[in-house]
C-alpha cells in the first residue's frame, strides 16, 4: 500500500499537560494540584511538536466525564462519589457527549470556544487533530446540559422496566437496585439506581465488583445479550442514530479523527453502517481500539476503519524482548501474521493503558525503548504512536492517589509530570530545564522520526526480513538483534537495532532471495549514508559475504545505499 505520508501521532493527555511549579499532592483535589489546560498548547508548543516530526495530535479526554470536582455553580450536575473513579475521574465515563471537559478551562462558561480555539492552532500547526469517541459506555449519571435541547437524551425515552428492547439505549436489571459491596466511597446520601443498568464491561450484575468498571453503564446497540446475542437492527435503533449525531456534532468542531475506545464492544454492524455516513461530510480517519486478532480483518472490511491496535501482537512481543523475555526474532512473526494488513496496524510502546517502559515495572530505563521504536518506526508503512512524556524518559512511578504506583501514569487524578514541565520550561518548550539523559533520549526519539518521515523507503518502500538466513549465524544474535530491509527505487535502507545493554559488533547475511525479491544489484558500489549519523563514503551489499557493522548498546543503525540507476 503506497502513502505520501507515514501517521505519527502523539498522544496528549491534556490534564497532565500543565505548567505547575510545586509537587502535587497525592488525592490531591483540583485546587490543591490543579490541571492542564486547552491553552497549554500554544502555538510554540504545537510548532515543537511538529517539529518533533509529529502528523497527528490524539487530545485524550476532551469530551465531558463524571468528575468528583463540583461544577454547579456553572450549571453542571454534581457526580455522586460513589460512581466517579479518583478525585478527577476516568475521561472514559462520559457524561456529556456534547460538551468538553470543564477542567481544561480557563474560563469554565467559555469552554467550548477554548476547545475550538486549540484545534485552529493545531491545524495552523501543520497537523490535525485527534480525539476520544468512547461509543461503549458512559458515567452512571450521563446528562448532556449541551446537546440541542430539541434532541432526546440517552435514555430518556427508554423502557426501563423491560431488560432489553432494541430502541432503549440502556440495558437494565428489572427489579433490582445496584449495590457496590467494596466500600466504593459514599457521600452523605447513597447513591441509588432502581432499576440497576448494566455496567460497561458486560458485566450483567446488580453487584458490579471493583474491577469491574462500575462507574459506567453499558450502552446498547440492539444486541440482546441475554438472548445469544441476537442483533436487532432493522429498523436501525436509537442508540446508532444518537452516535451518529455526537459524530457529526464533533466534526463540526474541525476534528480530523477518532480515536474508539473499546470498538470491538460495539456491534460491526454499527461500524459499517455509520463510518461511511460520517465519510461522507468529511474525509476523517477511525482507529479502534480491537485486542482480538480474528476480529482484524472484518474491521478492516466491513467496519471501514483505517488503523487498529497492533497490541496483543507487536505490542506485547517488543515489551517481552526489551525486558529479555523473549528473542528478538520473534518480530518476524508479528508481521507474518498481520502481513495483509500490515499498513492499517497502529504501532506503539506506550499509552495511557500501558506501563512506562523506564517504570520499575517494565524496563527500568528509557533508553531499552530506542532499538524498539527504531523497529516499529521503520519495519513498514503503517502509523506510529508516542505517547507523552516517553521521549523524555517519564517513569510512571508516582504514587498519585486512586491510580497508585504502577508504573503507568493517572487518568483517574489531578497530576502533572515533571519532564513535560521541564519541557514546557517557562511557556519555551525548549530543552533549556531538561537533563542531559532527557536531551539525548529527544534527539535521537526526533532523529528516527525525521528519517521515517522523509525517507521513501520507509513511508511506502518494499520490506525484506533477514531474520530467516541469521537464525544460526554464530556472529549474530538472533535473540538481541533484528535486521531487515527497505527499499524504494534506487534506494535500500539496511536496518540493524540492537537489544543488548552491550555493544556488539555483527555481521549481517543477505541472501540472493533479498537481491532478486527487492531488485538491488548484487555487489555494485553505491553512495553510502549512516542516516543517523549523517556519515557518508561508498559502500557495497552483496549475498557473497555478511555485512559487517558495529552496534552500540540498545541503539540500533540505519544505513542507506544509494545507486546510480541510470546506464
Amino acid at each position: 500500500m503506497e502513502r505520501d505520508e507515514k501517521v505519527f501521532i502523539y498522544q496528549v493527555f491534556p490534564r497532565i499537560f500543565g505548567n505547575k511549579t510545586h509537587p502535587c499532592v497525592k488525592h490531591g483535589s483540583l485546587q490543591q494540584n490543579g490541571s492542564g489546560k486547552f491553552d497549554d498548547f500554544t502555538s510554540t508548543a504545537l510548532k515543537e511538536i511538529k517539529d518533533f516530526g509529529i502528523t497527528h495530535v490524539w487530545y485524550t479526554g476532551v469530551i465531558e466525564h463524571a468528575t468528583k470536582t463540583d461544577y454547579t455553580i456553572f450549571g453542571i450536575s454534581k457526580d455522586h462519589d460513589a460512581v466517579v473513579k479518583g478525585k478527577a475521574g476516568s475521561p472514559y465515563a462520559i457524561k456529556d457527549y456534547y460538551d468538553v471537559t470543564p477542567d481544561l478551562a480557563r474560563d469554565i462558561p467559555n469552554r467550548m470556544a477554548e476547545f475550538e480555539a486549540l484545534v485552529d492552532r493545531t491545524h495552523q500547526a501543520g497537523l490535525k487533530v485527534i480525539i476520544d469517541f468512547v461509543p461503549n459506555h458512559v458515567a452512571r449519571q450521563y446528562h448532556s446540559d449541551a446537546k440541542n435541547p430539541l434532541m432526546q437524551d440517552l435514555g430518556q425515552n427508554d423502557q426501563t422496566h423491560l431488560a432489553f428492547d432494541p430502541n432503549n439505549n440502556f440495558y437494565y436489571l428489572p427489579g433490582q437496585a445496584l449495590e457496590l459491596h467494596f466500600g466504593a466511597q459514599q457521600e452523605d446520601f447513597e447513591y441509588s439506581e432502581f432499576p440497576a443498568k448494566v455496567t460497561g464491561n458486560d458485566c450483567f450484575s446488580a453487584h458490579p465488583g471493583q474491577n469491574d468498571w462500575y462507574e459506567t453503564v453499558k450502552l446498547n446497540y440492539g444486541v440482546d445479550f441475554q438472548n445469544g446475542k441476537l442483533g436487532h437492527f432493522y429498523p436501525v435503533p436509537d442508540t446508532w442514530k444518537k452516535m451518529l449525531d455526537i459524530l457529526r456534532f464533533w466534526l463540526g468542531k474541525g476534528v480530523d479523527g477518532f480515536r474508539c475506545d473499546m470498538a470491538e464492544m460495539v456491534p460491526i454492524d454499527f461500524w459499517e453502517w455509520v463510518i461511511p455516513r460520517v465519510r461522507s461530510w468529511k474525509n476523517v480517519i477511525f482507529i479502534a481500539e480491537v485486542y482480538h486478532p480474528s476480529l482484524y480483518r472484518d474491521f478492516l472490511k466491513r467496519g471501514q476503519f483505517d488503523y487498529l491496535y497492533d497490541k496483543v501482537g507487536l505490542y506485547d512481543t517488543l515489551r517481552e524482548v526489551m525486558c529479555g523475555r523473549a528473542p528478538a526474532g520473534r518480530l518476524t512473526e508479528c508481521w507474518q501474521a498481520v502481513d495483509d494488513i500490515r499498513p492499517h496496524m497502529l504501532a506503539f510502546l506506550e499509552n495511557h493503558d500501558e506501563q512506562r517502559i523506564a517504570s520499575d515495572f517494565f524496563a527500568g530505563e528509557a533508553q531499552v525503548g530506542i532499538p524498539a521504536f527504531l523497529t516499529i518506526a521503520m519495519m513498514g508503512t503503517n502509523p506510529v504512536m508516542i505517547y507523552c512524556g516517553q521521549e523524555l524518559g517519564e517513569r510512571g512511578m508516582d504514587e498519585e492517589g486512586f491510580s497508585g504506583r504502577d508504573g503507568r501514569t493517572t487518568i483517574f487524578d489531578y497530576w502533572s509530570l515533571e519532564c513535560l514541565r521541564k519541557w514546557n520550561n517557562e511557556g519555551r518548550f525548549d530543552e533549556g530545564q531538561l537533563t542531559d539523559e532527557q536531551k539525548t533520549l529527544r534527539r535521537q526519539y526526533a532523529a528516527i522520526l525525521h528519517i521515517a518521515a522523509t525517507e521513501k523507503a520507509i513511508y511506502r518502500g518494499g520490506f525484506f526480513d533477514l531474520m530467516y538466513v541469521n537464525r544460526n549465524n554464530p556472529y549474530f544474535d538472533p535473540h538481541r538483534q533484528y535486521a531487515f530491509l527497505r527499499k524504494s527505487g534506487g534506494e535500500v535502507l539496511f536496518v540493524v537495532v540492537n537489544f543488548d545493554r552491550q555493544e556488539h559488533t555483527v555481521r549481517v547475511n543477505i541472501p540472493d532471495e533479498a537481491f532478486r525479491s527487492l531488485s538491488i544489484p548484487d555487489n555494485q558500489v553505491a553512495e553510502l549514508t549512516d542516516l543517523l549519523s549523517g556519515m557518508k563514503t561508498v559502500g557495497t551489499l552483496t549475498a557473497a559475504c555478511p555485512y559487517e557493522i558495529a552496534l552500540p548498546a540498545y541503539s540500533g543503525r540505519i544505513l542507506k545505499f544509494h545507486y546510480n540507476t541510470q546506464g
